[in-house]
């Protein structure tokens, strides 16, 4: 007859935990990085964007110029120098690096 014992240490319960306390920040944390990553001419911009249920929101009529980045157009050059790259771009790179950080015990 073979018998084995086998307990379970709760530390994995912890772990997760842990984990996803910090993964339900990182919507804030991503949240911050887009506003940080926003233009600024008049703050209508940064004012317009919120976070709701975990989705960042850009309300306002020119967040999409804006989120392409520093663009040309048929009609000259759009967007901003202040944001060259938009937003969505640099917030989802944050959220990656933030994603590999959380994971390394960071």
């Amino acid at each position: 007859m073979i018998t084995m014992d086998v307990k379970f240490n709760n530390q994995l319960s912890k772990m997760t935990q842990r984990l996803k306390k910090k993964f339900d920040q990182l919507p804030k944390e991503a949240y911050q990085e887009f506003v940080k990553n926003t233009p600024v001419k008049t703050g209508n911009a940064r004012r317009s964007t919120r976070l709701r249920n975990d989705i960042i929101e850009a309300d306002y009529q020119y967040a999409e110029v804006l989120d392409k980045g520093r663009h040309m157009t048929t009609r000259g050059a759009r967007g901003s120098n202040q944001a060259p790259r938009g937003m969505t771009k640099p917030t989802e790179e944050f959220v990656k690096k933030r994603t590999q950080q959380i994971l390394q015990g960071k």
